[in-house]
């Protein structure tokens, strides 16, 4: 399913415009995209603060 907007504002301690806001100007928060519902809502997914919170492996030096 997902989670909102406020309940993921919540999890990572922000404003929920926060979110909205970046979406607008980036398209996306951090590199997540929500889906948007047919009532205009946003639903992001599920796993999206153990992905904000997980540090990233980097690729190989070249």
């Amino acid at each position: 399913m997902g989670i909102t907007t406020e309940q993921l504002a919540t999890l990572l301690h922000l404003k929920p415009q926060s979110l909205r806001a970046a979406l607008c100007r980036d398209g996306h928060y951090f590199g997540l995209r929500p889906r948007k519902l047919p009532n205009g809502r946003l639903i992001w997914p599920d796993d999206a603060v153990k992905r904000l919170t997980t540090p990233q492996k980097q690729g190989a030096a070249q």
